[in-house]
């Protein structure tokens, strides 16, 4: 976490957000996007070896009915 303390919006959201940025553009902690993220609510991608998780930005604006499932 290289001090970038820049405040996440909907407007200036990356295609790929890590948990703690889920967490806090949707102000839920971290353990429940996890939580989500099992139950298929909010699908993550795996991205190494160690299984570290990143979510697509249009399945987050999706979550927050800001987008059509189709276009997920």
């Amino acid at each position: 976490m290289a001090g970038n303390n820049q405040t996440l919006s909907i407007n200036n959201l990356p295609d790929l957000l890590t948990v703690r940025e889920v967490a806090q553009v949707l102000r839920v902690s971290p353990l429940t996007i996890k939580r989500w993220g099992k139950r298929g609510k909010l699908p993550a991608i795996r991205i190494n070896s160690r299984g570290d998780r990143r979510y697509r930005k249009e399945a987050v604006l999706w979550l927050l009915g800001m987008q059509q499932k189709g276009e997920v």
